[in-house]
């Protein structure tokens, strides 16, 4: 049975009610509110439900109110340090505050933000990452291992729960994949807050891609995890199309789901090609359905029986199948319009 989870309000948004909630950051300079807030627009057309920028300084929370009243989407602060750049968020709207209670000073500063937090029902993530664990736990720990990782973060939350607050979400994000699952997992088992995935400073796309589709990808598998956020060293768009084809994969999202042979010495059809020109067709299609671009006649409809649709040939000529049964045959150069043609007559 799965583990029952806290809910936390963000916003219009309810983390922890069954939904995973795709999250990106702004990668605009914080004093160029624009551009900045040019880029949300395309993150929220895009698919992202929570987006996160950087407040490094007490001016810059000019940009929350600008961001508000542009996108209908939950934004988040990133402070870091200053508890009074949390205050001025809070008081300027923002649907949540990401901080390190540990790293705002004094007890007179963590009950200053809960205090805010509590009185706007703005909830605050705390989020651990490898730079941000305490000197005592790394000293204890030896390095940042899964158990560093876990005590930091419920050291926090005890620091936001001495003061009756509660609406927390956590992240604990590492750069090594197999540290990042195993502290989820641990965290998992010992508390029940909203929990935030990703894996920190992943690299480039290619790389990045990869390491987050491990690491996210296997903790959604266990049923850990209530918002995501696929760190790249890119576009940050190139983020929110990554995190939906990993909620795709695991079976979380729905949309059209392509398969497709590797090819061997059998294909009769520019597959590679074919298998890209459908990716791009369908990538707006909300169906939740199973395409299969297969290389051979031969084996393709029989290996790809379960897809709702597929597509396959050779010797100029091609064929659809639905549910491995052959439906259409056509010219090789006309199976993407028929292909698109029959995915229209699809409930």
């Amino acid at each position: 049975m799965k583990k029952m989870k806290k809910q936390v309000k963000v916003g219009n948004i309810t983390l922890g009610d069954g939904h995973i909630y795709i999250q990106s950051m702004l990668n605009v300079r914080a004093d160029d509110i624009e551009n900045s807030v040019k880029q949300a627009v395309e993150l929220e057309k895009a698919g992202c439900e929570i987006i996160r920028a950087a407040v490094p300084h007490i001016e810059n929370a000019a940009l929350i109110p600008a961001l508000k009243e542009t996108v209908n989407i939950p934004v988040v602060a990133d402070i870091h340090f200053d508890y009074k750049i949390a205050l001025k968020c809070a008081e300027l709207g923002v649907d949540k505050i990401r901080i390190n209670p540990g790293n705002i000073g004094e007890s007179a500063n963590i009950k200053a933000v809960a205090d805010a937090c509590t009185q706007r029902n703005i909830p605050i993530r705390i989020g651990v990452n490898s730079g941000s664990l305490e000197k005592k736990v790394l000293e204890k720990y030896g390095s940042p291992v899964p158990e560093a990782f876990v005590e930091s973060a419920l050291e926090n939350v005890r620091l936001l729960n001495q003061f009756d607050f509660d609406d927390i979400v956590i992240s604990i994000k590492s750069s090594d994949v197999k540290t990042t699952i195993a502290a989820y997992r641990m965290l998992s088992e010992k508390t029940d807050y909203p929990l935030h995935l990703g894996v920190t400073e992943t690299g480039t796309a290619h790389m990045g891609i990869i390491k987050s589709s491990i690491g996210i990808g296997s903790l959604l598998c266990d049923g850990i995890g209530d918002t995501i956020r696929v760190s790249l060293t890119a576009d940050p768009l190139e983020e929110i199309k990554a995190a939906k084809d990993i909620l795709k994969a695991c079976g979380i999202d729905g949309g059209v789901n392509i398969v497709a042979c590797p090819t061997c010495g059998r294909t009769q059809i520019d597959l590679i090609s074919l298998a890209n020109k459908v990716e791009q067709a369908v990538s707006s299609i909300k169906k939740d359905i199973k395409i299969a671009v297969m290389g051979c006649i031969v084996n393709g409809p029989g290996e790809a029986r379960e897809a709702d649709l597929g597509i396959t040939g050779g010797n100029g000529k091609a064929v659809i199948f639905r549910k491995g049964e052959v439906i259409r045959t056509v010219p090789e150069e006309e199976v993407l319009a028929a292909l698109m043609e029959e995915i229209e007559k699809l409930p």
